[in-house]
């Protein structure tokens, strides 16, 4: 999970040389949602019932990654379900964090949640150390309960509902995860508005893209039409008079493209060599939507992150992405989306010249929204400096 961006993201800023995606549960979760890409990695452990990252490995994986020059030391933290760990696990994660740390260096921790094992004691201490949320929510019970669901079978909506509460209580920031299925890709305003009719301003929309053995999508997953019609509707929405209070994750990245020539999101990259998956045990992967047997780099606790970041097989995974179809070299929209996700473009075989699955959807939400997108992007350099006197003007009453 990426840390939240402003709807009016900083001019200055730049990508990280690599950041950490850690799995200290694996794929071990309390919930068994019917459409969760991750369940079957436990299947890569099978001599292990339970996983969970010893201190061990936290230890040596926090420490070499702290001492690598980084703008900012960046852990994202996911699963299966993270909170599975408990708060004492957390607890050691900043302990170390502030023993590696050097002196002005700047940490920041990601969190992916379904938000129903979150207590009053974990939530404080997220929120002692800036911890920004992901939490999963689909949209009202009847959509998100179809499919996210305890392993009693039991929707999990309400449970979420309560969690959200607590992060409130406690003041943890935290952004909404909404993937996109075949339940709610046919109901883009009523998604977004329930989101904001509960409160939460930070969205992220996520396309359900998943395949069976012959290439085929599977019944939960989307076709392109519908992600661009999806993307479309919320667009609508947000546009009417949203753009300066409500964030979108995917409209704040085009918006960083067109004002300052490069992508915060990794699926918007010509490159996908920008962080490292670590699992519970150690091995290291180059995304989690890779983490196979055939993939695995290394492992942390004997080998070196330079090693691993100049390895040929990072190397040549990372530089997959750009060798996108012919089709794409022709394409106006080719700057915005390089070609999409590896992922979305492996439906038959690990050819990176496949067209997305996607494609048709990504061509009619930027035929649709790109010159109201450049419009705003016409507009953020005023608002930057508007928005540096009035902190300016702040500083100086302050004294």
């Amino acid at each position: 999970m990426d840390p939240r961006r402003s709807i009016y993201p900083s001019r200055g800023s730049s990508a990280k040389p690599f950041s950490l995606l850690v799995k200290p549960a694996s794929a071990d979760c309390n919930l068994e949602c019917t459409y969760c890409f991750y369940l079957d990695r436990k299947e890569l452990y099978p001599d292990h019932r339970r996983h969970q990252m010893s201190t061990a490995v936290l230890d040596r994986m926090i420490g070499t990654y702290m001492r690598t020059q980084q703008p900012v030391y960046s852990f994202g933290w996911q699963g299966g379900e993270p909170t599975l760990m408990g708060r004492s696990f957390f607890r050691t994660v900043t302990e170390l964090q502030e023993r590696y740390g050097r002196p002005g260096s700047t940490v920041a921790n990601g969190l992916q949640t379904n938000a129903t094992l979150i207590t009053d004691e974990l939530a404080a201490h997220l929120k002692r150390y800036n911890f920004l949320l992901g939490v999963s929510l689909d949209g009202p019970a009847e959509i998100h309960d179809r499919y996210r669901v305890h392993t009693s079978g039991r929707g999990s909506h309400a449970d979420v509902l309560r969690g959200i509460e607590t992060l409130r209580r406690h003041g943890v920031e935290f952004n909404v995860l909404t993937l996109v299925n075949n339940e709610n890709v046919v109901r883009p305003r009523e998604t977004y508005r329930y989101l904001k009719d509960l409160g939460i301003m930070h969205h992220q929309y996520i396309p359900c893209v998943e395949f069976d053995e012959n290439g085929n999508l599977l019944p939960f997953a989307i076709t392109g039409d519908q992600w661009g019609d999806f993307l479309n509707g919320v667009f609508d929405e947000w546009s009417a008079g949203d753009t300066e209070t409500v964030s979108i994750r995917h409209f704040d990245s085009v918006l960083t493209m067109l004002v300052d020539g490069y992508a915060n999101a990794c699926y918007l990259a010509r490159n996908c060599r920008q962080y490292f998956v670590v699992e519970f045990n150690g091995d290291i992967y180059p995304c989690d939507f890779f983490v196979q047997k055939q993939k695995r780099l290394g492992n942390i606790m004997r080998d070196d992150w330079d090693i691993l970041w100049a390895a040929s097989k990072y190397r040549d995974f990372g530089h997959m992405k750009h060798k996108w179809n012919d089709d794409c070299a022709r394409c106006p929209y080719l700057k915005l989306c390089s070609g999409d996700c590896l992922k979305h473009r492996f439906a038959y075989d690990e050819n990176p010249s496949n067209l997305s699955a996607l494609c048709e959807g990504w061509k009619k939400f930027y035929a649709h929204t790109l010159p109201e997108f450049e419009a705003l992007a016409k507009k953020i350099p005023e608002l930057r400096q508007n928005e540096l006197r009035r902190r300016a003007a702040a500083e100086a009453q302050n004294g």
